[in-house]
């Protein structure tokens, strides 16, 4: 039988099909292949003696947390209290758009900010709206729960960002354990242990442990390039046709900084570029988001 793994403890897979569960081990050549079920897996399963027998091909991947086959990623950022980190954002939206997975930034806890904090942030609210990207509230609570009919969703972000609390806001049964930001250290306290599929609206959503740091280990100084999605829009101006939109003379992207392109963005950029990128960056795909 075919189904969907939904959830994993140990050595325990929750495996869904038919609107049944079944709780299974892994058994056969897949214990010898260096390959690993996680959430998300399409599987060829026993439903008598509950093995997993087959992982089918999977369209994408995230290493931390484990879970496959995601359509989009909701990226939770917070403001305030862990405070509002540019840096964390856009290399989180570049390494999603890198694999193939709709990225969705959702700001939280506007409410702790004073009116020119406010301000700011209502920049970057604007500015990435205007490139293209979904932007919401927290306290958008329909517009987010339309999102989710037919989806595989990932609630992504830095710790205290505020995940699980949306989550049991969009669904008053969840009853997530949610914690308070840890005051020394100014990130949040872990709450979330194991990685799960949620049915919300019509879709299955997971809320996965949170992480403060990410790297771009698969990624090369062109594909953050390439995923930096506005300088598309001015790429071919450039005098060279490999323009990295650093050192080159005549690149349009750095005219553009300030004008049509958001400095943080750019700074960010170059962060990353002159980075160390050949750490693990938690996600893995074959295949490239088409915009």
């Amino acid at each position: 039988m075919i189904g969907k793994i939904v959830k994993n403890i140990s050595n325990d897979y929750t495996v869904e099909a038919n609107s049944k569960l079944y709780v299974c081990k892994v058994r056969g050549k897949i214990r010898t292949l260096d390959i690993k079920p996680v959430v998300g897996d399409n599987v060829l399963f026993d439903e008598v003696n509950n093995y997993i027998l087959e992982i089918k091909t999977r369209k994408n991947s995230l290493r931390r947390p484990p879970i496959s086959n995601v359509d989009q990623a909701f990226v939770i950022t917070s403001v305030k209290e862990p405070d509002f980190s540019s840096n964390l954002l856009d290399k989180l939206i570049n390494i999603i758009e890198f694999n193939n997975i709709e990225p969705i930034i959702c700001f939280t806890k506007l409410d702790l900010l004073n009116k020119e904090e406010k301000k700011e942030i209502d920049k970057y609210i604007a500015y990435y709206k205007k490139i293209g990207y979904k932007v919401f509230l927290n306290t958008e609570l329909d517009k987010i729960n339309s999102l989710f009919k037919d989806k595989v969703s990932v609630f992504t972000g830095q710790s205290g960002a505020g995940k699980s609390t949306l989550l049991n806001n969009l669904d008053k049964k969840l009853n997530i354990k949610t914690n308070e930001i840890s005051k020394a250290l100014g990130r949040g306290k872990h709450t979330t242990r194991h990685t799960e599929l949620l049915k919300i609206s019509g879709g299955l959503v997971a809320d996965t442990p949170g992480f403060s740091s990410l790297d771009m280990r698969e990624m090369t100084k062109t594909d953050i390039r390439d995923n930096m999605i506005e300088f598309n829009d001015y790429k071919d101006l450039c005098e060279y046709k490999d323009c990295m939109h650093i050192n080159e003379e005549n690149c349009e992207i750095k005219r553009q900084v300030g004008i049509n392109i958001i400095k943080s963005r750019y700074d960010n950029y170059i962060k990353f570029i002159e980075g160390d990128n050949n750490e693990n960056i938690g996600f893995n795909s074959k295949f490239k988001r088409k915009r």
